[in-house]
């Protein structure tokens, strides 16, 4: 069966305010030691070979191109793999993206997030708006095609021309894919305990996810899930699996696996991976509960033949009357097969949830 491999690089030169990914702040590079140690763990647990590498952090920008190769060929991707790395602005160079493509990476993720310079620094990004324009340029020259960039929405005293200059940058240079997903106060975090002045309400944010849909969708980027927008011919293929409770290993501290139905993961722990005595958490079975949550994020939808097929279960008749309230108040399309949620209903898609589940 195919699989999706995710390999964690936690490091990075700095933690931003609003980030609660495991990735601890300070490095200037990952240690050959996380490399030797994620080389042995694919040796030990990978059960064949991925048709979808993606490199998650934390900053993967900060591997090196030897580092790169040395991880895809212990990797072994299918023929035709799409191999993804995200990358920060600044640490964009000419040579680290010919090394890059040389060693098979062919998927690359620009963190742009605004371009708007003072919201940059507010965040604790490392960039300005002409960094980014200029490492998606060098990106496009490098012969990246499938080159994808980050919008972070309703952000501290935003608007829509913050928005519209943002979309403008990316686009011009390029970007075949576009992310674009509502900043989140998390617990823990330097904006979880000081929380910045200017945040716009519920109802603001929601404004602005809605604009966001159709200045993206003008622009010709077709939103396919609730934060992902691409031109036609590139959808993310690696997160894909993910929301259609496909296989996916992850493999580093932090990671998370589904893999035959069966949830694991790895705590967040450094010290425990570089040992090798990381040990797996387990998570339980994949239900149909994860499928129908992971399903609604995306724009095709749920699909209930699909849904009784894979787990044995259907919605009764109080379930099918929901569905067709919630088409009749342009929330969702609901054919009778087929559950699919308007940007309107996604932004309710918790409340959506509860009910159907």
């Amino acid at each position: 069966m195919p699989f999706g491999l995710y390999l964690h690089i936690p490091y990075c030169a700095a933690k931003c305010r609003y980030c609660d990914f495991y990735s601890p702040g300070g490095s200037d590079g990952v240690p050959g030691a996380y490399i030797d140690r994620m080389v042995a763990e694919l040796a030990a647990r990978l059960p064949g070979r991925p048709s979808t590498l993606y490199f998650g952090g934390g900053t993967p920008g900060l591997l090196t191109p030897a580092q790169v190769s040395r991880l895809i060929r212990a990797a072994s991707p299918l023929p035709g793999a799409e191999i993804t790395l995200e990358t920060n602005p600044e640490l964009v160079s000419p040579q680290k993206l010919s090394g890059y493509r040389q060693a098979g990476v062919n998927r690359l993720s620009i963190g742009v997030q605004t371009a708007r310079d003072e919201t940059l620094a507010l965040l604790g990004r490392r960039h300005t708006a002409q960094t980014a324009r200029l490492a998606l340029r060098k990106a496009r020259q490098a012969g990246f095609e499938n080159l994808c960039g980050d919008i972070m929405l309703a952000l501290p005293h935003y608007s829509r021309a913050e928005f519209d200059a943002t979309l403008d940058l990316i686009a011009g240079e390029g970007a075949s894919h576009i992310s674009a997903y509502l900043l989140k106060i998390e617990p823990g975090t330097v904006f979880g305990r000081r929380p910045p002045q200017g945040l716009p309400d519920g109802d603001e944010a929601a404004d602005f996810y809605l604009y966001a849909v159709e200045q993206l969708e003008k622009a010709g980027y077709a939103q396919y899930e609730i934060s992902n927008f691409a031109r036609p011919g590139f959808m993310g293929r690696h997160n894909l699996i993910y929301w259609d409770c496909g296989d996916y290993l992850g493999l580093g501290p932090s990671a998370h696996s589904c893999m035959g139905g069966r949830r694991f993961s790895f705590p967040p722990d450094r010290a425990a991976f570089l040992a090798g005595n990381l040990p797996e958490k387990e998570e339980g079975s994949c239900t149909w509960e994860d499928y129908v949550l992971l399903r609604l994020r995306l724009r095709a939808g749920l699909n209930l033949k699909a849904l009784k097929e894979r787990y044995g279960f259907a919605f009764g008749p109080a379930r099918l009357a929901f569905m067709k309230q919630l088409a009749a108040s342009g929330y969702a399309c609901f054919d009778g097969e087929t559950l699919a949620l308007t940007p309107a209903g996604l932004l309710v898609q918790n409340a959506i949830l509860t009910e159907l589940l």
